[in-house]
């Protein structure tokens, strides 16, 4: 059984002004995601500056989101790490507060081989009982889980079920899926390509669009599971310009950026990361008026 199909939120991490954690209004965002439908939340991955959380905040983050969805919806941890002991220590802690399940992220920097990346998911694998989405974007990590090493973890090791693919490369993506032939799920990593994943087999997306429109992206998803791929397929082209915009700098700046258009006071991205350029988040305003997200 999928751990969810549909459309994830890959949710962002409020801060203060003095860049600590904004529980309060994280869980205003949990909450609003759960009543527009978001299949899963999605915590402390890229878009929840894991990389600027301290081991301290990651963990807090991950035992605060638990308590908030409180088994309404799967609640899945990010907790990779380029550092195998720090991705198990990660992991079973996020196992111990109730996590639904993990996503990896390639080891990134040191830029293991495809053996090392082996031995690198099935030691995190093998060290909790949760199940695990790998999560393979070669452009933020500098390496590229290939297929094959995809399907022998997935065929290997009993918790490994599922990838979140955001190479952008279809030819990658449709071979992985072929020589998966069912033995895991796998989920968009990019907004822009929702549909054309689902027309391949594929469950649903980690998104962050759905951060803005958790509705439409879950009903994005369900018209396509429901047979409607005319639906589907108009409210993917319908969001490029939106998505074009929350990509137009580098993720999370322009969605935390939303975020305090939409009226969430999320704070402001931790250093290195900026606010975006003024150019930029005109456009990013006037399409969340075109998608009537904000007036």
């Amino acid at each position: 059984m999928s751990i969810f199909t549909g459309a994830g939120v890959a949710i962002v991490t409020p801060f203060n002004e003095d860049l600590s954690v904004n529980y309060e209004v994280f869980a205003q965002i949990i909450e609003d995601q759960i009543a527009n439908h978001t299949d899963a939340i999605i915590v402390c991955g890229t878009t929840g500056e894991a990389s600027t959380l301290t081991h301290e905040e990651h963990l807090d983050c991950i035992r605060f989101a638990v308590k908030q969805v409180n088994h309404r919806i799967p609640v899945i941890a990010g907790t990779g790490s380029n550092c195998t002991e720090t991705a198990i220590y990660l992991s079973q802690e996020a196992e111990k507060a109730g996590a639904d399940a993990l996503l990896l992220v390639s080891p990134y920097y040191n830029k293991a081989t495809q053996k090392g990346l082996y031995e690198h998911f099935a030691a995190i694998a093998h060290s909790v009982n949760v199940p695990i989405i790998l999560y393979n974007i070669p452009g933020r990590t500098g390496v590229n889980i290939t297929p094959a090493t995809i399907v022998k973890l997935a065929k290997e090791v009993d918790n490994i079920v599922a990838v979140k693919e955001a190479s952008g490369d279809f030819k990658q993506i449709a071979t992985l899926i072929s020589m998966a032939d069912g033995c895991l799920d796998v989920y968009s990593g990019n907004d822009d390509q929702i549909v054309p994943l689902l027309a391949l087999g594929g469950k649903g997306v980690i998104s962050v669009l759905s951060n803005v429109m958790p509705q439409y992206t879950h009903d994005m998803c369900q018209a396509y599971f429901d047979g409607d791929t005319a639906k589907a397929t108009k409210m993917q082209i319908d969001a490029i310009p939106l998505i074009l915009a929350l990509f137009s700098e580098v993720n999370p700046i322009p969605v935390k950026d939303a975020m305090r258009l939409l009226g969430y006071n999320s704070g402001h991205c931790r250093r290195p990361l900026t606010d975006m350029e003024p150019e930029h988040l005109e456009v990013l305003r006037k399409e969340l008026v075109k998608m009537g997200v904000i007036d």
